[in-house]
């Protein structure tokens, strides 16, 4: 009879909890409709063009080395060109142009921000769109510039961080500091000295000088582009195209891109190398000077024997990705060795991103560069992620994998130590290949090489003055992620080729269950459980404490949260001030000469342009 009861009493806590279960999992709201990931951004600056001696060095690191062309650049990069050096930078359809001795920083790119720390230099600037929510801004040691409309624009910081120049062809911007803030429109050259508090003069255009020349040429080029009939402005890179390839029709595909004298054996995504780059992880790099958009949006298809590049649509503005393959695993389909395969998506593949997202961004990621529905998309995602039934996944049918000479393998060695993948291919057997498992995690954990890529360490860097130089900034941007070392939870293997402890796996990034208590994804919110003193920073983030290579410290955690950056001083109401500026834009107008016939005609600033009255 105690046998009995007992019995039922457990049959009852049992039909309790299984009550409790069904309930809670009712109210759990379906994978669409729950709270959204910390997406990555869905753009990056790209490396387009570099002359002389310039280094990069990625955000949280103290080495500089060698800037590779194509090289993504996101927040919290750094770039410096030396004496008699010139870089470019793209971003969607911005161009960027850095003159020598010039040091910048990416405070902030994202979805709607681009954010950058000028500490010493010139930089000629075009931006061709400029939608309504986005903010353009460029901070200096001594004001802080924001654009206001598509225009061509220069901005000077000298060396001594006590003036800096702002030069307008056309568009328009206001410039804040020191308590203060100044319009400046088309057809002028604003000089900003001082840095408690500005002094502010108006001059006309000055004579172009050589770097002028060198940014309007550029953008000479870029005008003329037949890539743009057939491809969003917004695709970072596309204004290479043309030089090395040619748009054709190809049937079921559309206006297609074939890129011309390619080497013997070039397939999509070998001739590069593979780098790590926060928080997409593993990011590919073409070698090939035009290799950024065709490898970053749209698909890759292999018709009439040879490989062209099929953009997505023309009317929307892509989401960038680190790479548009699928892995290829287990190992089988090699000679000898287990290595890391690939093969580049076709068009209509489903891209499934081995990083944290949220299904809105794999929607986009996929609607924006290639031809396929949402419901497609979230059938993949929902068996990939959601379900984790690989099994599903593997019915469908990934016809580069098939073709012949598609699928690329390297040993674990060069993948992440960013080495030439076309010199340490590893021969794979075609008939296997063509079966093997489709994987779209990548089971290999970087190492610190492969944040720095293949760039040559280098002496080329500014001085440290200029190096930790805080700048004036009208918002806060993203505080400076920690080194690589730091970035490294103490469960993590960095250096193990083998299989990795399921916390430490890129590949489980971003899933829940993979995360151990103690070890929250880069990016993501703290929970409200955790707390700490009021104005406390994790002790990972704190700047002033963190050792870095090179032995160049960062400079004390300004007080808007970030070390490079402090806030500008709210503006001041001064009727003075505002008479004398409104007498130098008038003296500016009556001084105007007549457009330089040897020039490009520019927009004449809007007659109604006058120094804003702060009231």
């Amino acid at each position: 009879m105690n046998k009995k009861r007992v019995f039922l009493s457990i049959a009852a806590v049992l039909a309790g909890i299984l009550l409790s279960l069904q309930a809670a999992l009712a109210q759990e709201p379906p994978p669409d409709q729950q709270a959204p990931a910390q997406d990555p951004p869905t753009r990056v600056a790209r490396l387009s063009y570099s002359v002389g001696s310039v280094s990069f060095q990625p955000g949280g690191e103290g080495d500089w080395v060698t800037a590779v062309r194509n090289r993504p650049l996101t927040t919290g990069d750094n770039l410096w060109a030396d004496k008699d050096s010139r870089a470019e930078l793209q971003i969607g359809s911005t161009s960027i142009r850095i003159d020598a001795e010039t040091s910048i920083t990416l405070l902030e790119v994202d979805d709607d921000t681009t954010q950058i720390r000028l500490s010493q230099g010139s930089i000629l600037f075009r931006i061709r769109h400029l939608d309504d929510n986005n903010h353009f801004e460029i901070d200096t040691p001594n004001s802080a510039f924001v654009v206001e409309r598509n225009g061509e624009y220069r901005v000077d910081a000298n060396s001594t961080g006590d003036e800096s120049d702002v030069t307008i062809w056309r568009g328009r911007g206001e410039v804040t500091g020191g308590g203060a803030s100044f319009d400046v429109v088309a057809g002028q050259r604003a000089r900003f000295t001082g840095t408690d508090q500005l002094d502010h003069e108006i001059g006309q255009l000055p004579r172009n000088d050589d770097f002028d020349n060198f940014a309007f040429k550029r953008d000479e080029n870029e005008d003329h582009d037949e890539s743009s009939n057939y491809i969003s402005p917004e695709v970072t890179g596309y204004d290479d195209l043309d030089e090395y390839g040619h748009w054709h029709y190809a049937a079921d595909y559309g206006p297609v891109w074939t890129p011309a004298a390619v080497a013997p054996g070039w397939a999509p995504y070998r001739f590069g190398h593979w780098v790590w780059i926060d928080p997409w992880g593993w990011t590919w790099v073409e070698d090939e000077p035009w290799g950024f958009a065709p490898f970053h949006y749209g698909r890759w298809a292999f018709v009439g024997g040879a490989w062209c590049w099929a953009p997505g649509p023309i009317a929307v503005r892509p989401v960038y990705a680190p790479a548009f393959v699928a892995f290829v695993g287990g190992g089988s389909f090699a000679v000898g060795v287990a290595p890391v395969g690939w093969f580049p998506l076709a068009p209509r593949e489903v891209y499934v991103p081995w990083y944290r997202t949220s299904p809105r961004y794999v929607n986009n990621v996929n609607i924006t560069n290639t031809r396929v529905n949402v419901t497609q998309v979230t059938n993949v995602y929902n068996t990939t992620i959601i379900n984790n039934n690989t099994t599903t996944v593997n019915r469908v049918t990934y016809v580069n994998q098939r073709v012949p000479n598609a699928v690329t393998a390297v040993s674990h060695d060069t993948f992440v130590n960013a080495r030439p993948v076309h010199n340490n291919l590893v021969r794979v057997d075609e008939n296997r290949v063509a079966e093997a498992p489709v994987v779209h995690n990548v089971p290999v954990q970087p190492v610190r090489q492969s944040v720095f890529g293949a760039g040559r360490p280098s002496n080329a860097r500014p001085p440290a003055q200029i190096e930790n130089r805080p700048v004036v900034a009208t918002r806060t941007p993203t505080a400076p992620r920690p080194s690589f070392e730091q970035r490294q939870a103490p469960n993590v293997r960095t250096e193990n080729p083998g299989r990795p402890e399921a916390a430490g796996r890129p590949e489980m990034q971003g899933r829940p269950e993979a995360t151990p208590n103690n070890a929250r994804p880069q990016g993501t919110p703290r929970p409200e459980t955790e707390t700490r003193p009021e104005g406390a920073r994790p002790e990972a983030n704190r700047p002033e404490e963190t050792p870095r290579a090179g032995n160049v410290p960062r400079p004390p955690m300004g007080a808007g949260g970030h070390p490079y950056v402090r806030q500008a001083p709210p503006v001041q109401d001064n009727p003075q001030r505002q008479q004398n500026e409104e007498q130098k834009f008038r003296n500016w107008q009556q001084q105007r000469p007549a457009p330089r016939a040897s020039e490009p005609p520019r927009a004449s600033p809007h007659p109604s342009a006058a120094p804003r009255s702060h009231k």
